[in-house]
């Protein structure tokens, strides 16, 4: 097989290291999300209220082929930016399976018909599954 023909010819990691059901826990933006808080009133500003459902739309409003997910942004970014406390990203981002070396390789399977990738975002949990099978064993 030439680097061409594999599609982790890039990629620190083969394929054998995400095959099967990974469990990312607590890296979705949840209703307990941590928000910044004005010390004189007390209060979240506007910016940073919001819900999951207003964060999941706006994941899946983004137009690309690589689902998206929604992922809690840092106080720093939401006061800095006066942005939401949300963002969205591709669902195999960094930031939710803990390493760019998982992101290329998740990437990588997914681009792939030789794999089948699966994920589920519980945003009730935080938690993040994602499953990948050889496609002629799914």
């Amino acid at each position: 097989m030439t680097s061409d023909d594999d599609p982790f010819h890039d990629c620190e990691l083969d394929p054998e290291a995400i095959l099967g059901t990974h469990t990312f826990e607590d890296v979705l933006f949840t209703d307990d999300t941590e928000t910044p808080v004005n010390v004189l009133t007390g209060e979240t500003p506007a910016h940073s209220q919001a819900t999951v459902e207003e964060a999941t739309e706006f994941a899946a409003s983004i137009d690309t082929e690589t689902p998206q997910i929604a992922l809690p942004a840092s106080v720093e970014s939401q006061v800095e930016t006066q942005s939401k406390p949300y963002t969205a990203a591709a669902f195999f981002h960094f930031k939710a399976t803990g390493s760019l070396e998982r992101h290329r390789a998740y990437h990588a399977a997914y681009e792939a018909d030789a794999f089948a990738v699966d994920f589920e975002a519980n945003y009730a949990s935080g938690d993040l599954v994602i499953t990948v099978e050889r496609a002629d064993e799914a």
